[in-house]
């Protein structure tokens, strides 16, 4: 299958099946300066035997679900790549079939691996992946969607034969000791899938094609490092991160003046030099020096601030500041309409909770046209949303949709994790009465040698000079969620240790700093946010609620302009910002739904004559029978003497028979008064 691709494998496992395939360009575009990898992850819905919902009835670009795996597999595959290697490089793993039983996500990163195992391009594998799950306190290699259900623990693994190379996942607040025996559980795991590729490349693989590291001219690198280090040295310790960009920008202007040819030829091998020397110069100065950017030591996190209710009209808003990195996240409550529909190869889900996080231009002072999010964006929108979710009440006991907007202002390092405590904040604002707090804090790694530093909240700079972004999400008590990327060949278990142990208590000093802008949930929901009353009516009676054709409910919400949402199990919510409309509501259903009650009293409206008696309605939807030895104390001879159609008529409930026909008497109630509600 695809025997064109440059490297192409299917992967199996039961009745899922992902068609893996990697292609390289020969040639190398002019001017390239970086790696251009692009994963695109697809999944058909023919592979579930489903037809697509949208209009046009085909897949149409990358759903939410797709763009978070093509992350997932790019992010571990990417560093494995040679140094300098900048061919263009597509990766497309398509399933093509699923049983609805093993998730194709974890699958594809292993075909991927496997596909460029056997192809000619020049890769440092093989890897591979597994899911973690625990169920009952026992760890699941690669569990079914079914004990995923069951499970309190959702981590996605990737490694090499030696180390871990990336974690991502969720928790329902595990301790950190728990975290790294699951880390490590699906290592050893995924050991078997390592080598059943080294057997497919003996069998199937192609000769890499020749590929050598760009060699650097190490005359030119000391006439550069003796132009600027020193300077250097200066400028990174500069606190500010526009002036320290400028103080650098400035020193590599000059270098570039003074070394390059007439042609300009070198220009761009001095840049290279020049970027080289400042991560050279920033790692020594951590390592040997024990000095960080900033000024910090390694544990310290920057300056908090924290204010919540800035937004009037939103139900709930927070401004969360860390040092240069801040996040403005607005909540806003809706119904069950608001409701997200996701549609994919698996199941159609409604997602009741949503975090969406958004990178402007202006938050690191560029300029550029983006119009939509990109996969970073919905990346750490969902990584944040997977932090938030743990801590939200059980949706019967609090019906709203939720969704949380993480504006990131500016940016210096762990946006994402300031999206995470801003939502915290923003929805104790909004009143939603979340379990606890939950913050989050980045880790980053500095590894020369057998000399490591591990750094908590770490800087965009140290983000990007470092081998290790590590973001760890969660309350005192355990981890909600966790991401992990290597840039090196991968981590032991005591430097993983030691950085969960460091964001624990970074997280702590972080949750401490949240409580002095808002500690609990406000008591009163945002007087501008619908109010949900929730009320429960027979699983029989949604039909007589509903109406034929929908023609009651829609004229309850038209009398009052509630929105209304009725479950088939017989749970009504009523929701409106009004609440006499509320009441009104609720009154209207109570009407529609009451049941007669032996030796009660009702006002009832006379609609049919018969010889016999008068049928009386007695609520909407439902009447019984007088019978005209029941109209009067005194012998009546014509019904029509004492009642006329439409005559309002006190009467009393007699009797209900098992076949629910309903006897009422007006002479039973003649000289009595219905007694006052409330």
């Amino acid at each position: 299958m695809a025997r064109q691709a440059d490297g192409a494998t299917v992967i199996t496992y039961g009745g899922t099946k992902i068609l893996c395939t990697a292609v390289s360009a020969k040639k190398m575009k002019e001017g390239q300066g970086f790696f251009p990898l692009v994963v695109n992850y697809q999944e058909k819905f023919y592979a579930g035997g489903k037809i697509p919902g949208s209009f046009f009835r085909r897949e149409r670009g990358a759903t939410e679900r797709e763009t978070l795996i093509c992350r997932l597999i790019d992010r571990p595959l990417r560093p494995l790549f040679p140094k300098g290697y900048m061919f263009e490089t597509q990766i497309m793993p398509t399933v093509i079939s699923v049983d609805m039983e093993n998730d194709p996500d974890t699958l594809a990163l292993v075909g991927c691996s496997a596909a460029l195992e056997v192809s000619d391009i020049p890769f440092d594998g093989p890897i591979a992946s597994v899911r973690v799950g625990r169920v009952e306190g026992q760890l699941v290699a690669n569990p079914t969607i079914e004990q995923r259900e069951a499970s309190d623990l959702d981590l996605t693994v990737a490694g090499s034969r030696e180390a871990i190379i990336m974690v991502e996942g969720e928790s329902e607040f595990l301790s950190e000791d728990e975290i790294l025996e699951a880390i490590f559980f699906g290592h050893e795991a995924m050991q078997p899938l390592i080598e059943v590729q080294s057997e497919l490349r003996k069998i199937a693989g192609k000769e890499k094609r020749e590929f050598s590291v760009p060699e650097t001219d190490e005359a030119l690198a000391g006439q550069v490092a003796a132009l600027a280090e020193t300077r250097l040295l200066e400028a990174v310790k500069i606190q500010s991160k526009q002036d320290r960009y400028a103080a650098v920008g400035e020193i590599k202007e000059e270098v570039v003046a003074e070394l390059v040819d007439e042609e300009g030829t070198n220009k761009e091998e001095i840049s290279e030099i020049f970027s080289a020397m400042q991560k050279r110069v920033v790692r020594q100065m951590i390592i040997r020096d024990q000095i960080r950017i900033d000024g910090r030591d390694f544990k310290t996190v920057r300056p908090i601030s924290s204010e919540v209710g800035l937004l009037p009209r939103a139900h709930g808003s927070a401004l969360f500041t860390r040092g240069e990195t801040q996040a403005l996240v607005a909540a806003a409550l809706g119904t069950s309409k608001d409701e997200q529909r996701m549609d994919n190869v698996q199941s159609m889900d409604f997602k009741k909770f949503m975090l969406h996080y958004n990178f402007p231009p202006f938050c690191v002072g560029e300029t550029s046209m983006r119009l939509f999010p990109g996969r970073r964006e919905i990346g750490h929108g969902m990584l944040a949303e997977r932090s938030i979710s743990k801590i939200l009440p059980v949706h019967d006991d609090f019906p709203y949709t939720i969704r949380v907007v993480s504006e990131t202002l500016e940016s210096n390092g762990s946006s994402s994790m300031a999206s995470v405590c801003g939502a915290t904040l923003a929805l104790m604002d909004a009143g939603v009465p979340v379990t606890k707090a939950v913050a989050g804090i980045a880790m980053g790694l500095i590894k020369e040698g057998d000399d490591v530093a591990v750094l908590s909240d770490i800087l965009g700079d140290e983000d990007h000079l470092g081998d290790m972004d590590f973001k760890v999400t969660g309350a005192a008590e355990g981890v909600t969620a966790l991401q992990m990327d290597i840039k090196i060949g991968g981590v032991n278990k005591e430097i993983m240790k030691q950085a969960l142990e460091q964001a624990r208590e970074g997280r702590i000093h972080i949750l401490g700093k949240m409580a002095e802008a808002i500690s609990v949930p406000r008591e009163e929901l945002s007087p501008y946010a619908p109010r949900i009353t929730t009320i429960q009516v027979k699983p029989d009676q949604v039909r007589t609620v509903i109406g034929s054709g929908g023609k009651n409910v829609r004229g309850i919400i038209e009398a009052t302009g509630c929105a209304i949402d009725i479950e088939d199990d017989g749970r009504i919510n009523i929701a409106s910002a009004d609440g006499d409309a509320c009441k009104m509501a609720i009154k209207m259903i109570r009407d529609l739904t009451q049941e007669a009650e032996k030796g009660k009293l009702y006002m009832g409206t006379v609609r049919k004559i018969m010889e016999f008696g008068a049928f009386v309605e007695i609520f909407p939807g439902t009447d019984g029978l007088v019978h005209i030895s029941e109209l009067d104390k005194e012998r009546v001879r014509n019904v029509t003497d004492i009642l006329k159609e439409g005559d309002q008529v006190l009467v009393k409930c007699l009797d209900i028979d098992r076949q629910g026909k309903i006897k009422l008497s007006r002479k039973e109630a003649l000289g009595q008064t219905l007694p006052e509600e409330g």
